[in-house]
């Protein structure tokens, strides 16, 4: 939707006070999106994309970068060392799942991958338990696990209809079940000696 869909976006902020994290992909559209977003996405199908990783290492604007899906750990350390070469150092990793030979799940999460990344980087983890298992009936396991292994954050996917969302519908949890969640989070969370 290119400037328009970052104004809904912008609105949406307003609206909420939710901070707007975007994917960005094409580095010429830097400047315009920073604008608008509080957080650039490099997704996975770009960790690797040098030019993009010089070019939101050089906006100083923060970073939310995603491991490739069949990227090792230490790949994704030396794509955020673009970033971090710019001096940017407002940069948080994502596991989001890898590409295995198992099909059960769209990925296989990489749970192991959270608590290497937080002994071997300074760096917040994050962790996508949505993309990872592409399936709504198994984010919620995932989520818990990626809270006890010592994930800084999750992205979670969340629609009001999964069944006719416009993408990701699939892997998509229904605001109560996402409501239900948070509780089950907080309390894990306090078990392990953090907090939401």
């Amino acid at each position: 939707m290119g400037e328009a869909g970052l104004q809904y976006l912008a609105e949406a902020r307003e609206q909420t006070g939710l901070p707007i994290v975007t994917e960005i992909m094409d580095p010429s559209l830097i400047n315009i999106v920073c604008q608008y977003a509080d957080v650039l996405q490099v997704g996975a199908r770009n960790m690797q994309n040098y030019t993009l990783l010089n070019a939101v290492g050089q906006s100083q604007h923060p970073v939310l970068l995603k491991r490739g899906m069949s990227s090792t750990i230490q790949e994704l350390l030396m794509a955020a060392d673009y970033i971090l070469s710019h001096g940017n150092r407002r940069v948080m990793l994502c596991e989001r799942g890898i590409r295995t030979f198992e099909t059960a799940t769209r990925n296989t999460f990489d749970l192991n991958a959270i608590p290497v990344l937080k002994q071997q980087t300074h760096l917040p983890v994050l962790a996508d338990p949505s993309h990872a298992t592409g399936k709504s009936e198994y984010v919620e396991a995932a989520s818990r696990a990626a809270i006890a292994a010592g994930a800084d954050g999750l992205i979670i996917e969340v629609h009001m209809d999964p069944p006719n969302a416009a993408s990701d519908g699939r892997q998509s949890l229904r605001p109560e079940r996402f409501a239900a969640l948070v509780g089950q989070l907080s309390r894990i969370a306090e078990a392990v000696d953090r907090s939401v």
